[in-house]
C-alpha cells in the first residue's frame, strides 16, 4: 500500500506505508486529577460517554484536559458497522427522560466552554432520536449560557424532519461523519448511504450552521478515493474536517490494511486547506471529538 509524499505546492503521491503497528504508535496512559473529575461526574450523573463505548485512544488525553464527549440515548446501537466498537443489538425502545438535564448537570460540573453530544444509531424509534438531541441541547443552553454545543447525529435514515428537529434546536456546530470513501461503505457501514450522509450536511450548510464531518484512513481505500471524498465533502459545504488512522476496536471488526505516518497526516491536512476547508485536523490518533473546543474557536 502506498502513502503521501509531497511533489510541490499542489501535488501529492503516495509512496510505502507501514503494514504493521510502527513503533511510534503510543498512547500515553497517565491517569492524573481531571482524569478523575471527569469519571466521578460521568459515574455521579450515571452517563455514557462515546469515549468508553467506542474505545477511543484519546480517551486518557481528552479526560485528563477535563473533557469527554457524551453519548445520549442508551449504549446499544440498532447498527453494526464493522469500523465501530459500540455494543449493537436491540436497545428495546429504553429512553431516559432525565437524561438531558444530567448531561447539563455535568458539562456546568465539569465547567465546559464547548461540549460534545452524540449517540448512538437508535434506528427503532420513529424520529431516530432527533427530539432527544435537541433536548439535550436546550437543557445545556437553560442551565449553563456561555458553553458552546456540538452535535455529532447519526443519519436518522435520511429523515429530513429528524434533521430539522436538530437544527431547529441551534447547536454551534453540526458534525456528521461520513467515515470513509463510498466504495468501502458496503463493507464498513452497510446500513447507512454516502450520499445520504453528505446530504445531511449540505442541508445544514445552507441552512447557515458551521459543519463538520470525519474520514478514517487505513481501511483500503486508494489515494484517489481519499481526495475525491475530501472534495465532495467541501462540494456539500463542509467546513472542518477531521482524519485520523483506523484502529481495530476488538476482534471480528475490519482488519486495519495499513498505517499511515505523522509526515502523511500532515500531508493530507495541506490538501484540505487548499481545498478550502476552514480547518482540518488532520493525525493518527484524530477522532471526531478530538480537540473540538479548538475547532470552534478556529472559527
Amino acid at each position: 500500500m502506498d502513502r503521501l509524499a509531497k511533489i510541490d505546492s499542489n501535488s501529492y503521491v503516495l509512496t510505502t506505508t507501514y503494514r504493521n503497528k510502527p513503533d511510534w504508535f503510543k498512547i500515553n496512559i497517565h491517569n492524573g486529577e481531571e482524569y478523575k473529575q471527569v469519571k466521578k461526574v460521568i459515574l455521579e450523573n450515571k452517563l455514557h460517554t462515546v469515549c468508553e463505548e467506542a474505545r477511543c485512544p484519546n480517551r486518557n488525553e481528552c479526560w485528563n484536559k477535563g473533557t469527554a464527549t457524551f453519548l445520549i440515548l442508551g449504549r446499544i446501537c440498532t447498527r453494526a458497522c464493522r469500523f465501530c466498537g459500540v455494543e449493537n443489538g436491540n436497545p428495546r425502545q429504553n429512553i431516559d427522560a432525565d437524561e438531558p438535564f444530567r448531561i447539563a448537570k455535568a458539562v456546568k460540573a465539569l465547567k465546559l466552554k464547548h461540549a460534545v453530544i452524540t449517540s448512538v444509531t437508535r434506528d427503532d424509534l420513529p424520529d431516530g432520536g432527533a427530539t432527544y438531541f435537541a433536548l439535550t441541547i436546550q437543557s445545556i443552553r437553560k442551565y449553563i449560557q456561555d458553553c458552546s454545543i456540538e452535535v455529532l447525529i447519526p443519519d436518522f435514515s435520511g429523515n429530513e424532519n429528524s434533521i430539522d428537529i436538530v437544527l431547529d434546536a441551534r447547536p454551534d456546530i453540526l458534525n456528521h461523519n461520513i467515515e470513509t470513501v463510498p466504495r468501502l461503505y458496503p463493507l464498513v457501514r452497510a446500513k447507512a448511504s454516502y450520499e445520504r450522509s453528505l446530504m445531511i450536511l449540505r442541508k445544514a450548510s445552507r441552512a447557515g450552521f458551521i459543519t463538520k464531518s470525519g474520514l478514517m484512513v487505513g481501511l483500503g481505500e486508494k489515494r484517489e478515493e481519499l481526495i475525491d471524498a475530501m472534495k465532495d465533502l467541501r462540494n456539500a459545504g463542509c467546513h472542518i474536517l477531521t482524519i485520523g488512522q483506523y484502529l481495530q476496536p476488538k476482534s471480528g471488526k475490519m482488519p486495519v490494511e495499513h498505517y499511515y505516518s505523522p509526515e502523511d497526516f500532515n500531508y493530507l491536512k495541506a490538501i484540505g486547506m487548499e481545498m478550502g476547508f476552514r480547518y482540518v485536523e488532520s493525525g493518527p490518533f484524530v477522532r471526531s471529538s478530538y480537540n473540538a473546543p479548538k475547532h470552534f474557536e478556529k472559527l
